[in-house]
This record gives C-alpha cells, sequence and structure tokens, in this order.
C-alpha cells in the first residue's frame, strides 16, 4: 500500500500538483489545504486576509478526484467563508480530502474537529478550526487492516511552540484515533501538524506507540523552496510497530507546494 500526505497549500501551484499525483498514483492520498468552490467563475480566486493576497485553485478537490478516477474521494471541511474574482465573492469551502483506491473498502471512518467546530460563516479568527480524517482500510493481498489519519494542525500566529490550545488538540486526536481503532490494526498517522520536533503533541503520540518517521530517518526538512522561514518542519508521518515500512521518502522533487510530499509504502 503507497500511502502520500501532502500539504496542497491552497493549489498555488495547482496544474503542477495534480499532474505529479497524476504520476504518482498513490493507494491513499491525504491532502490539506483543499479549496472546494462549486460556483467559482474561474479557476483561480482571491484569499484576502490582513492586506494580504494569495491566489487558490478554486477546485482543487474536483481537480485531484479527476485525476484519480479509481479511487473514492472523500472532502471534510472545517470552514466556509469568501474567495475573490475580481470584485466577486464565491462562497468556498477549506478543509481535509482523503482519496482511497476502489480495491481497499473503507471498513470504518471518522471525521470530527480536533480544534474549534465547523465555521460556515467565514473562515474565522486565528487559531481557526482544524479537523481530522480517519479511514479503516482492509487489504485484501495482505489480509491486514490499517487505519490512516490524517490532520492539518492548528496554526498560531506566534509560532509552532507548544500551547494549552495545541494539548487539547493532541488529546481530541487520540480520543478520534481511539474511537475508531480495533485492536490488532496497523495506524498511520500524517499530515501537516504545525508543530516541532520536540512538541509534546509528537510525544504524546510515540507514548501511544507510534514511532515518527521524518526523524527517525534523518529528513532535516519537509518545507521546499517554496518557504523561506524557519524552522523547516511541520509535515509527519508516523507508524504502529505492526505497520510494516517498506519505504519512507520526504519527496525532494518535484516540488508542486511548499511543502514536500511524505511518501510510504507499507506491506
Amino acid at each position: 500500500m503507497r500511502i502520500l500526505s501532502l500539504n496542497g497549500w491552497g493549489g498555488r501551484l495547482g496544474e503542477e500538483l495534480v499532474s505529479y499525483i497524476k504520476g504518482a498514483d498513490p493507494d491513499v492520498f491525504c491532502l490539506q489545504e483543499v479549496t472546494n468552490t462549486p460556483d467559482a467563475a474561474s479557476p483561480w480566486l482571491i484569499y484576502r486576509d490582513g492586506g494580504a493576497e494569495l491566489p487558490q485553485r478554486a477546485n482543487l478537490f474536483a481537480e485531484v478526484a479527476g485525476v484519480l478516477p479509481g479511487h473514492q474521494a472523500f472532502f471534510c471541511p472545517a470552514a466556509r467563508g469568501p474567495l475573490h474574482h475580481g470584485d466577486s465573492a464565491f462562497q468556498s469551502e477549506w478543509g481535509l480530502a482523503t482519496f482511497v483506491r476502489r480495491s481497499l473498502p473503507v471498513i470504518g471512518q471518522v471525521q470530527d474537529f480536533i480544534h474549534g467546530a465547523f465555521s460556515a460563516d467565514g473562515f474565522g479568527e486565528h487559531p481557526r478550526s482544524r479537523n481530522a480524517h480517519a479511514v479503516r482500510l482492509h487489504d485484501y493481498a495482505t489480509r491486514r487492516t490499517t487505519l490512516i489519519v490524517h490532520l492539518h494542525g492548528l496554526r498560531e500566529l506566534d509560532g509552532k511552540g507548544d500551547t494549552p490550545a495545541r494539548n487539547t488538540q493532541t488529546t481530541r486526536l487520540i480520543e478520534l484515533i481511539d474511537r475508531v481503532r480495533h485492536q490488532h490494526d496497523g495506524l498511520v498517522v500524517c499530515g501537516d501538524f504545525n508543530v516541532l520536533p520536540e512538541s509534546r503533541m509528537l510525544a504524546a503520540l510515540r507514548d501511544i506507540g507510534l514511532t515518527e518517521l521524518v526523524m527517525t530517518r534523518g529528513f532535516i526538512d519537509t518545507r521546499t523552496s517554496y518557504y523561506s522561514k524557519t524552522p523547516r518542519f511541520a509535515d509527519y508521518m508516523l507508524v504502529s510497530d505492526n505497520v510494516g515500512v517498506r519505504r519512507f521518502e520526504v519527496v525532494a522533487a518535484p516540488q508542486v507546494s511548499d511543502h514536500r510530499a511524505l511518501l510510504l509504502e507499507i506491506g
């Protein structure tokens, strides 16, 4: 099973990102920062926040689903707010998306908020609502069941250090995992955590029996050249001891976001 995790950066490099995903053809694709704007009048819209204007791919969810026709596509919105095209505003959903190859039956799943709640009337003040999505999959080839969970951790304006809100987020994430995980399931947790390697969040996940692969495999950067700030860690992939890791990579090229993709092959 090939699992790919990526923060899509709102589709800022949409065409390159979609082309890469088509070629990578993952069995499970966990995508963060996904846009879904059914009424958009243009493939590109503008997100405005505090005087900044950032281009967003209007329908990144539909575009990725279009190049993965053999996958079930799940969209998990965290908020709905305005994106702009000139003087016009379009209501756009923003959140997570999970794509699962149809030959892998989804035998359990849960989507819930690990910070805040769904915001239907705007993206809200920082730190904004965040959710997680868990899918429990059976692999006929290996006769194993694996729970795959991904998240986009909350962003706080003063950085990626430990905070009470992040502590609560961690508790809610572990509660979500416990709701759907069965005894003997393999467990993979991935995404853009928005925390530092020494964070209490990663320590708590280690305490439930997970091994983090980015740091333990010697990778020193999960950001691309499109990201100029430090620190350069945000994305992580953790696995339980009963997950057989065949390959793990922090993908260096192509660069399709300001985050690097994380690629895991298990068997």
